[in-house]
């Protein structure tokens, strides 16, 4: 399976408590139908991203970015590479890039979609392009708070305590909020090591 066939595939299973999240899961599906090169960055208009918020299971504490573009506290992830088997894959591969964390397990689903628009490239006379990126989101559990590696995609990079969180902003809470409810239900893990 490709990767678009991939999104597609998990756009048509996606579940969420929330109905808005479900017609925003119809608002991707078509997004991605109309658009050949939905998954690549090379889609002017908008492309499909992953990303995940690490949570540590035992102390509920969040690994956050400061995102050097944006300069908001996000979770992890950003654009799809070629080399991505999955969607899951690609925002398991930015987790690692983003903090160097190669152990833990990824929910199996997405838990959440945002869609924000972006600066994302250059115009041919030089100037920011703006997009839209459909963020696929997803949660990575970890047992403890290990040492992240900051890279050089982020200014900062720490673990926050629940209670304690920085300024972010509602979509970031919007995906704290589901990452507890993954924690605490039936959600089914791929570990990965």
């Amino acid at each position: 399976m490709d990767l678009r066939s991939d999104v597609q595939s998990i756009l048509n299973r996606f579940e969420h408590r929330d109905p808005t999240q479900v017609q925003r899961a119809l608002e991707y599906r078509d997004f991605v139908h109309a658009h050949e090169d939905a998954v690549r960055r090379s889609c002017a208009v908008g492309h499909v991203t992953a990303s995940a918020l690490v949570i540590d299971s035992i102390s509920r504490s969040v690994l956050l970015t400061l995102h050097p573009k944006v300069g908001r506290w996000l979770q992890l992830g950003g654009h799809l590479e070629p080399s991505d088997a999955s969607l899951r894959s690609g925002a398991l591969r930015e987790v690692e890039e983003e903090s160097g964390i190669r152990a833990g397990a990824i929910s199996a689903a997405p838990v959440r979609l945002d869609r924000h628009p972006v600066p994302c490239g250059r115009n041919p006379d030089g100037s920011v392009r703006g997009s839209v990126h459909w963020d696929v989101q997803y949660v990575v559990r970890v047992d403890g708070t290990p040492q992240p590696q900051i890279s050089s995609e982020s200014d900062d990079l720490r673990w926050f305590d629940l209670s304690s969180l920085p300024d972010i902003d509602a979509s970031v809470a919007a995906l704290i909020d589901d990452a507890e409810v993954a924690l605490l239900a039936p959600t089914t893990w791929v570990t990965f090591k």
